[in-house]
């Protein structure tokens, strides 16, 4: 609700998603709520905040309901998919497109972080451009954001020409400019493109679809 009122108050400039914790007895509810306000454009669902492990049948199928519901509501998706330093893999990945990307095949469903959040897993994220890639169905209206990514790359040249490689997989039109601000490791949007143009081996060209991709909510 704060979130919202502060977006009302520049409508022109900025768009307000409602966050739950998809495992809660509640989340349905309150994603119906948020919905019916008219307030929302979409779902944001952090695994790591909420706890979610993609591999605990239980905790998969709370989150498919939501999914399910927000794809039912036209909602598009942004998810923080990791929710482990030590343990996000290709197993998570495979659970993500087969159980929670497929309930929403209507929507926007966004990965953050490229590859789902913190410290590079190319295991996850050569799931994601493999199905993009070979134009899996699941992965219909799967998108990426780039937000930290030249902060956890901190200039890794193997790191960065393997996410190079990945985002020509998935191709520069599924990928869009994020910062994660205002956390104060990413800096100002501005700072923030400067080190991603100076760190990711991308061509001009790429970087100048990459500096024109809008999200489908946006357009």
């Amino acid at each position: 609700d704060w979130t919202a009122a502060q977006v009302a108050q520049f409508p022109d400039r900025l768009v307000a998603f409602c966050s739950l914790n998809p495992l809660s007895e509640y989340a349905i509810r309150e994603l119906d709520r948020c919905a019916a306000s008219g307030k929302f454009k979409g779902l944001k669902l952090h695994f790591g905040a909420s706890a979610v492990d993609l591999l605990n049948p239980t905790h998969v199928a709370k989150v498919r309901a939501v999914v399910a519901e927000s794809n039912r509501l036209h909602l598009p998706l942004i998810v923080h998919v990791r929710a482990s330093m030590t343990d996000y893999g290709a197993r998570h990945a495979r659970v993500l497109l087969d159980r929670i990307v497929s309930a929403a095949p209507d929507v926007p469903f966004t990965i953050a972080h490229l590859w789902g959040g913190e410290a590079l897993s190319d295991e996850a994220l050569a799931i994601y451009a493999h199905a993009v890639a070979s134009h899996d169905p699941r992965a219909k209206k799967l998108y990426f954001d780039i937000a930290e990514l030249a902060v956890v790359a901190a200039g890794d040249k193997h790191k960065l020409r393997l996410i190079a490689k990945r985002m020509r997989e998935i191709g520069l039109d599924r990928i869009l400019y994020a910062t994660d601000g205002p956390v104060s490791d990413s800096g100002t949007p501005k700072e923030s493109w400067e080190k991603t143009m100076a760190d990711l081996p991308l061509t001009r060209a790429e970087f100048e679809t990459l500096a024109q991709d809008v999200a489908p909510y946006l357009r």
